[in-house]
């Protein structure tokens, strides 16, 4: 005979209500059921658990030891439940985030904003991480979705929804302002000392690619971890770089940094949200979701 989950939901049952007949009421069953399935559950562990007397039943040493394990395993049975009946409503719960700097900054933080308005009893973890490394946090379960700024390696049963596109700009500061006042060739672009984020990142490789494609070596001279270090290190005339036309756009309009036009524009990007197919969605995940998408 193989001792089921229901044996020991009768258990604590008889337990609590210190009676056979109570426990068969409060568990909507019968008292010779009750009776029959806690001698079956004796008989396999091969001890008595139940003192029987007129005055009601008690538990022997034995019993007491099985009803310490089992109250903490019903306990935590029932808090998982209620964490889900309130993850269902969005009373509460959690969701884990990753995402690469530029999707951070062009969409996901407008709308957390509402979401976090609809919902400010569910609990957010935003990890900011290159692209590589925020999908192996979704691939690995530590996150529940990723948005990241594609280019990136396809990944078996991890689903992409592109969200938006948009276009990067060379800029730098007052140190090189005089390339901002002709139209430049890459070529001449790569005389610059350059500031990019590492190679462990999916904008590494898209420009590597862009300036492999058009007969040039790609040579970055000011490494940096994320990219909002990128406009210091320009603005304090180390280098010059990429960024988002969009972001930058403020700082270029004030003066503070200078557009370099180029003969050939940086093409489009990317900011995509990648699933784990294989993960159910939570109702957290499924109203994030639509209004990253657009939908609510």
């Amino acid at each position: 005979m193989t001792i089921n989950y229901d044996y020991y939901r009768i258990f604590y049952a008889v337990a609590q209500c210190r009676s056979f007949t109570r426990a068969a009421e409060v568990l909507k069953n019968n008292q010779p059921n009750i009776t029959r399935c806690m001698k079956n559950l004796e008989q396999e562990l091969g001890c008595k658990l139940f003192h029987r007397s007129n005055k009601g039943i008690t538990l022997t040493p034995e019993g007491q030891r099985l009803y310490r394990r089992v109250a903490a395993a019903m306990e935590e049975i029932r808090l998982g439940e209620e964490e889900l009946r309130q993850d269902g409503s969005l009373e509460s719960g959690s969701l884990s985030i990753s995402a690469s700097e530029a999707a951070l900054h062009m969409i996901l933080l407008d709308k957390l904003s509402v979401f976090r308005t609809r919902y400010p009893g569910v609990h957010l973890r935003i990890t900011n991480e290159t692209t590589p490394q925020a999908i192996e946090r979704l691939k690995q379960g530590q996150s529940d979705f990723a948005v990241i700024t594609a280019p990136l390696l396809t990944a078996r049963g991890l689903r992409q929804t592109e969200l938006v596109r948009f276009r990067e700009v060379a800029v730098c500061g007052p140190a090189f302002s005089d390339l901002a006042t002709r139209r430049c060739s890459l070529s001449q672009l790569a005389r610059y000392p350059l500031a990019c984020i590492g190679q462990d990142s999916s904008t590494y490789d898209f420009y590597q690619q862009f300036f492999t494609s058009n007969g040039l070596s790609f040579r970055v001279d000011i490494e940096v971890a994320t990219m909002d270090q990128i406009l210091p290190v320009v603005e304090h005339g180390l280098g010059v770089g990429f960024y988002p036309e969009q972001l930058v756009a403020p700082r270029i309009a004030r003066g503070e940094l200078f557009c370099i036009p180029l003969d050939q524009p940086v093409p489009e990007r990317a900011i995509t949200l990648v699933e784990d197919t294989a993960r159910p969605r939570s109702t957290a995940m499924k109203a994030i979701r639509e209004l990253i998408c657009g939908k609510g």
